[in-house]
């Protein structure tokens, strides 16, 4: 097993055994060297976002002190979810390695299939209303004005 994977894997193992959530782990390197590692923690801390790519990037970019991660490989023992990978992109992380497919995570009980299916349009039960468009557009208009703005 790849030395990254497998510490996403024990990661993993060590979440799930303590009950703190699903089995998933995370690493993240930069230029060989270890950044951050998290496992999931959904079930201990209540938070539906604290997956264990989630946790692991909020780790590097503490630790990195910027929240941009370019030039980082993330390893995880499952596909990313489409909001794991949503992240995956804000962070400009480019490279992913990743174990298990969300054929297994759907096996194991996670939505992650069905995610993948809700955004290709199919299966969704979340309503995306437009409203107050107008108003709301106009934020950009202040944010392209505003001098000290940083782009991320």
């Amino acid at each position: 097993m790849n030395r990254f994977m497998k510490i996403a894997y024990d990661e993993a193992v060590d979440g799930m055994l303590k009950n703190e959530g699903g089995p998933f782990g995370a690493v993240i390197v930069k230029d060989d060297r270890i950044i951050s590692k998290a496992h999931n923690s959904v079930l201990v801390t209540n938070d539906p976002t604290a997956h264990a790519e989630i946790n692991a990037i909020r780790k590097a970019a503490k630790v990195l002190g910027t929240f941009e991660l370019d030039g980082c490989i993330l390893y995880t023992s499952c596909k990313p979810c489409p909001m794991c990978l949503g992240a995956i992109f804000w962070a400009r992380i480019s490279t992913v390695y990743y174990g298990a497919d969300e054929e297994d995570a759907a096996r194991g009980g996670f939505d992650d299939k069905r995610f993948y299916e809700m955004i290709r349009g199919k299966n969704s039960d979340v309503k995306l209303i437009e409203l107050d468009a107008k108003q709301n557009a106009k934020l950009f208009d202040m944010w392209l004005e505003k001098n000290d703005k940083k782009i991320y």
